[in-house]
Order: structure tokens, then C-alpha cells, then sequence
């Protein structure tokens, strides 16, 4: 406990998933948490839970996508707090969009926008607010940065885009003491997974966590909890090192070369049962 005491941590897209999850998880560990979404009923929810269990939070409407909201979000931290510690880029969204020539260009701005520009954005315009004292950026990007997925070229692209983003400003601002990294979640039970596969409840959502048990070394999702202390190692001075760094959080899936054994291998699936 305590680990982020007296820092100030702004959180993109907090109002649910992992998000949310690390916005309790920071205010947990001391952190005054500026909990940012487009979501302003849920947003405000977040903020609201973690001040009734002894927290300090406070919500803001921000659509990171939109450059002079960004600016206006900047200008109010910067009026109330002067300065940040903190900035977990977290925002996304995700959509499938069919194979390239079917893909329609206005998904494809869209998920470009929030995801890759939205991280821009908010870098942009937050980072003058941590020059003086240095501090962690966190971005969110995706094991679909690493590797592609069928029909979601434009999530591909964002996420690969963040992961060398998150690089490139590693290296602008190491000399400023500010360290830049970035997650890679698995498949993370989520709002926005229910959106694109289905709930539990739902036949398409049923057929969809068991595909995933069985490919999974670990046998299951990923919870939004287990990224938020991912997000907690790299906001902490527990990671004073560490900069540039993508860490894959997906429940071992990307340490395989060849799935198609595990979907058909009998003793492999009792395993995971």
C-alpha cells in the first residue's frame, strides 16, 4: 500500500473495464485519481465508489479524440493540480471491419483516431505537465499490435502504432525523467469484449470463452484487475528502469507458434477443464 501516495494519475477511458480497474487500483495504493471518459454516468460512478472507500477521485468528460477537448482537459489539469505524475493512455475502442477492400474508411478513422491519435493527443498535451518533475506515461496497446487478426485490420494498425509510439517517446523523454511504457492485454473480460463477442449468457459469448480456454495456456480470460497491477508495476518507482517496454499480458498466447494442437488435442482440453 502506499506506492503511489501524494501522485496525481490521470486515467483515460476509466468509467469501466481495465480502466476502471486501475483507477481503484491506483486510489488503493495512495494515488489522487483524475478519472477521464466519454462515459459520463459510468465515469462518474468510478470516482464516486472510490471516494466512498476512503479514496481521492475526481471525474472529467474527455474524448480523446478530440483535439480541443484534449486541450481544454490539459488546461483544467493543469489549473487545479499544476502538475501530473501519472498518465495511463487507456481509451479505445474496437470493431470488426471485414478484409481490407471491404473495410469502411470511416471505422477505420474511428478506431485510428481514439486508439493511436487519441494517445497522441493526450500525450501532447499532458506531458508539459510532467516535464518539471517527471513521471510514467502507461499506454494501452493489445497483443493485436504484435500479431493480426482476422477482419480488425484497423484495431492491428492502431495498436501496432502504439507500441512503437510508446518507444519513440521512451526515448524524447527519458532525459526528462518521464518513463513510457506500454500493456499488451490478452482477451480481458471486459464491457467491450461482451460488445464484440457476446456475454456469458449469450450463445455466441459461451462458444467464444470456451474457444479461448482452450487456446489459452492459462485456461481462461484475463481479468481487468490482473492489467491494472501491471499498470500499478509501471506507474511505481517499483519499475524505475524500465522505459520503452511492452509487457504482453495474455495469459501465455503469444508464447505458441501452432494453436491448432490445442483445439484438437482431447487431453490438452480435459487440462484446461
Amino acid at each position: 500500500m502506499g506506492r503511489l501516495k501524494n501522485k496525481t494519475a490521470v486515467i483515460t477511458g476509466a468509467a469501466t473495464g481495465i480502466g476502471q480497474a486501475t483507477a481503484q487500483v491506483f486510489a488503493n495504493e495512495g494515488a489522487h485519481v483524475i478519472c477521464a471518459d466519454v462515459n459520463e454516468d459510468q465515469m462518474k460512478e468510478t470516482a464516486e465508489s472510490i471516494r466512498k472507500n476512503g479514496g481521492q477521485a475526481e471525474a472529467f468528460h474527455l474524448d480523446v479524440s478530440d483535439e480541443d477537448n484534449v486541450k481544454s482537459f490539459a488546461e483544467q489539469m493543469k489549473e487545479t493540480f499544476g502538475t501530473i505524475d501519472i498518465l495511463f493512455n487507456n481509451a479505445g475502442v474496437d470493431q470488426e471491419g471485414g478484409k481490407v477492400h471491404e473495410y469502411p474508411v470511416e471505422l477505420f478513422d474511428r478506431i485510428i483516431a481514439v486508439d493511436l491519435r487519441g494517445t497522441f493527443l493526450c500525450s501532447k498535451y499532458l506531458i508539459p505537465l510532467m516535464l518539471e518533475k517527471g513521471g510514467s506515461i502507461i499506454n494501452t496497446s493489445s497483443m493485436s499490435g504484435r500479431a493480426a487478426d482476422l477482419d480488425r485490420s484497423g484495431y492491428n494498425a492502431a495498436k501496432g502504432g502504439i507500441t512503437n509510439f510508446t518507444k519513440a517517446m521512451a526515448i524524447d523523454y527519458a532525459r526528462n525523467g518521464i518513463r513510457v511504457n506500454s500493456i499488451s492485454p490478452g482477451t480481458i473480460e471486459t464491457p467491450l469484449i461482451d460488445k464484440l463477442a457476446g456475454t456469458k449468457e449469450q450463445e455466441m459469448g459461451e462458444k467464444f470463452r470456451e474457444a479461448n480456454k482452450w487456446i489459452t495456456p492459462l485456461g481462461r480470460l484475463g481479468k481487468p484487475k490482473e492489467m491494472a497491477t501491471v499498470a500499478l508495476f509501471l506507474a511505481s518507482d517499483d519499475s524505475s528502469y524500465v522505459t520503452g517496454e511492452d509487457i504482453t499480458a495474455d495469459g501465455g498466447i503469444m508464447a505458441y507458434t501452432w494453436p491448432e494442437k490445442m483445439l484438437i488435442d482431447e487431453k490438452w482440453k480435459e487440462e484446461t477443464e
